[in-house]
């Protein structure tokens, strides 16, 4: 899963993953595999969105500023001084000139922030529905809400709230009125169709085998399902149809109780590359300990940090770890990765508990420490399958 996390966003790709053994067969309660592709554009659309929203985001928030400057002028009312400049309109409009400069001064200056301010923000008065039915009827609710939305008139109300809140509100309302809504969502259409990428997991829930007999609507009728999908088809979203000819599904799982053959022969065709991934050894562990910018290394020192405890980890101390987690995985069940987890957690527990009475004693964490720690644990078969 990680590793087609990370190839979608070094891509820039739009990337959902989902699970195999939640989708039903057609005809049968429950979701339909098109709702996968239909989350996928749903999210590409969001993300679009949210990059469009950014590059007018210095727009938006002079706008923003613009009109709460207006509003702090308003609010003064006969009480401002520009209320007070006498009675000739170029003087009093001389005067607000002024005074708005100033404003708008103090508000780039962060000095109005706790001021209470009224503003007009939008209000959402579409009503919230929901159609069940055949494949696809989901999305006939989403599609009649913005065919309402769009014939109702667009509603405001007022709001007292304090100056940063209201400049959030406010450019978020304006960068929003700013973006090409159209076509954000066809550029979001075109990525998920080009680079989309959707991650089955669990596809081996859905093996049947022949042991097996009865009715089962979330295994061979699903793999039915997905084949149109994987070879190209056309699904039908609220955005328009999307083609999946170019999608690129990744399909994973564990196999360990039924096997890659298990899956019926045309869904098999449509997965021409297979990858089994090795099992995790010492030195893999050691480097995950050590290379990533957020390695469980990194992660407790942190997290220690915030009680005033600086802890250290010797070299010996990282190679004792992964020279442990290696060896549970080849005793007990193989969880990859994982393993780490639990192993630093068991490590770090009595460390972590009694972190706030320490007052900020620096602690470094050598081979020794480890082997105390969890050589007892390990010396006994049955309590090291509690490692989990």
């Amino acid at each position: 899963t990680e590793i087609a996390r990370r190839l979608a966003k070094l891509a820039n790709a739009p990337f959902i993953k989902v699970e195999a053994s939640k989708f039903t067969e057609v005809g049968y309660v429950g979701r339909d595999v098109e709702s996968m592709v239909r989350d996928l554009t749903e999210l590409a659309v969001k993300m679009a969105k949210a990059e469009a929203a950014d590059r007018v985001q210095e727009k938006a928030r002079r706008v923003a500023e613009e009109k709460l400057a207006a509003a702090i002028l308003q609010s003064r009312g006969l009480g401002g001084a520009g209320a007070m400049r006498g009675p000739g309109s170029m003087a009093t409009a001389a005067g607000n000139t002024q005074e708005r400069a100033q404003i708008l001064e103090e508000l780039r200056a962060g000095k109005l922030e706790d001021v209470e301010v009224e503003i007009e923000v939008a209000e959402s008065s579409t009503p919230m529905f929901s159609i069940f039915g055949a494949p696809g009827m989901e999305e006939m609710g989403s599609n009649l809400q913005d065919m309402l939305g769009n014939l109702l008139p667009k509603k405001t109300k007022r709001r007292k709230v304090k100056v940063r809140e209201a400049r959030q509100l406010l450019t978020d309302q304006e960068s929003q009125a700013m973006v090409d809504a159209e076509k954000v969502t066809a550029d979001a259409v075109r990525a998920v169709e080009q680079n989309g990428i959707i991650f089955i997991d669990e596809i081996d829930k859905i093996a049947g085998r022949e042991s097996m007999r009865g009715a089962d609507v979330s295994r061979e009728g699903v793999q039915r399902d997905l084949l149109p999908i994987v070879e190209g088809s056309n699904v039908t979203t609220k955005y328009g149809m999307v083609r999946t000819d170019h999608v690129l599904f990744i399909a994973s799982g564990a196999f360990h109780v039924s096997k890659p053959s298990d899956l019926i022969p045309e869904l098999q065709g449509r997965f021409p590359i297979r990858v089994e991934l090795e099992t995790l050894t010492k030195d893999d562990f050691r480097r995950i300990l050590t290379e990533p910018d957020s390695a469980l290394t990194r992660q407790y020192q942190e997290l220690l940090r915030t009680e005033g405890v600086e802890i250290t980890f010797a070299e010996d101390a990282v190679e004792e770890i992964a020279a442990i987690a290696a060896e549970v995985n080849s005793r007990q069940e193989n969880i990859g990765a994982r393993r780490l987890h639990t192993v630093m957690e068991v490590l770090l527990d009595e460390l972590s508990f009694e972190a706030p009475g320490m007052n900020g004693v620096p602690v470094t964490i050598d081979a020794a420490y480890v082997r105390q720690r969890l050589s007892a644990v390990l010396k006994d078969q049955d309590l090291s399958r509690y490692i989990l």
